[in-house]
């Protein structure tokens, strides 16, 4: 299937990889498939594609690269969302990551309050909002290492 990116121009992609958003994206209403585009040359950053919006595309990464302790209670979610028979490795955690400035101003942020989910065996995602104290909507990623 050939989806139109603003960052990566038309690509063609596997269909068997949509992902559906059963809840939408908050922010985001009426756009419910996206696509993970994972890039070599920009790991580990990848991109949240819609494919409904060229436009919108949101820059994710595995939160565990530069906060090793994230953690989330999710049996209750998983069972509310009725994903049975899930095994280890099944459920993937992204967070969604700001990039604002230039060179030596550069600051980037990731929201570890909103955690995007992906079910990879029924590839469904969902972005779950939490409300741990320990974690902030706007984490320095750069402050942390």
């Amino acid at each position: 299937m050939k989806i139109n990116t603003r960052k990566f121009g038309e690509i063609t992609i596997d269909e068997k990889k949509i992902l559906t958003m059963p809840e939408g994206l908050p922010g985001f209403s009426g756009f419910e498939r996206f696509v993970l585009l994972e890039d070599p040359k920009t790991a580990p950053f990848c991109w949240f594609q819609s494919l409904e919006e060229p436009n919108l595309a949101l820059v994710i990464m595995d939160p565990l690269v530069f906060k090793p302790d994230y953690r989330l209670g999710l049996k209750k979610f998983i069972s509310d969302m009725n994903w049975t028979d899930m095994k280890e490795g099944d459920l993937l955690i992204y967070v969604v990551v700001n990039i604002i400035g230039e060179k030596e101003n550069k600051k980037i942020t990731a929201n570890l309050m909103g955690p995007l989910v992906i079910n990879s065996k029924n590839n469904e995602a969902v972005q779950v909002v939490i409300s741990d104290p320990a974690y902030s909507c706007q984490y320095n990623i750069l402050e942390s290492s």
